[in-house]
């Protein structure tokens, strides 16, 4: 295992949920009031709630999934289901909900860039978590035509021992386990990780948000000047 894969998958996945926690804090903590999703949809409504709901739809379902997936120890689902078909559904499924949320995240980017309202009151942030996410998505999708190719569920294993190792603070283990799978896994893996560096400076954070927070926060005092 060569140090590059170590620090990669053993030690970036660390700094990235540091940055994520620290960072969500220090905004929450010190800019209260950009803790929004800055929603466009009053500049512009066309198509605003298929788009939508198509991608929290998608989105919502491949995050549990992944979770579920990853995270489940092995001899808990041995016990429901075969690691075959586990990929088996995983990849029926991922690839389900993942084109619907593609087809929702398409028409968000097209209507970002080519209404010229809502551009103009988008910020770098905006239109980069949105290109991120689509690249990270698509790649999603390739590692499902990757995974046609091995169907025995092994690279689902060393994924979710990966993931997994992390959890357990294992981060040499979890170098080791993920160096074997291809390219595409890695890259997927990687931005996913990235995702979580983004998380506090994008409006990403209204995932964690719950709308009870609005009732503590003080008023905003708006005073004319002169």
């Amino acid at each position: 295992m060569s140090n590059f894969n170590f620090l990669l998958f053993g030690v970036y996945p660390y700094v990235a949920l540091a940055i994520c926690l620290i960072g969500s804090w220090a905004r929450f903590d010190l800019s209260q009031y950009t803790w929004k999703t800055g929603s466009s949809q009053m500049l512009s409504n066309k198509g605003m709630r298929v788009a939508s709901n198509m991608f929290h739809v998608g989105i919502l379902f491949i995050l549990a999934g992944h979770f579920v997936g990853l995270l489940t120890p092995h001899a808990v689902y041995h016990h429901v289901i075969s690691t075959e078909n586990k990929q088996l559904l995983a990849m029926v499924s991922g690839g389900i909900f993942g084109v619907i949320c593609l087809i929702g995240l398409l028409m968000l980017i097209v209507r970002r860039m080519t209404d010229a309202r809502v551009r103009a009151s988008s910020s770098t942030s905006d239109i980069l978590i949105l290109w991120v996410l689509l690249a990270q998505l698509c790649l999603g999708l390739l590692t499902i035509v990757a995974s046609a190719n091995h169907m025995d569920g092994s690279v689902m294993v060393m994924l979710a021992d990966w993931a997994q190792s992390i959890v357990t603070l294992q981060p040499m283990v979890a170098a080791e386990s993920i160096a074997p799978v291809s390219l595409v896994y890695k890259l997927h893996v990687v931005l996913g990780m990235t995702l979580f560096v983004l998380f506090p400076f994008t409006r990403l954070v209204h995932m964690v948000s719950a709308p009870v927070w609005y009732l503590g926060r003080r008023y905003q005092i708006v005073r004319q000047k002169g």
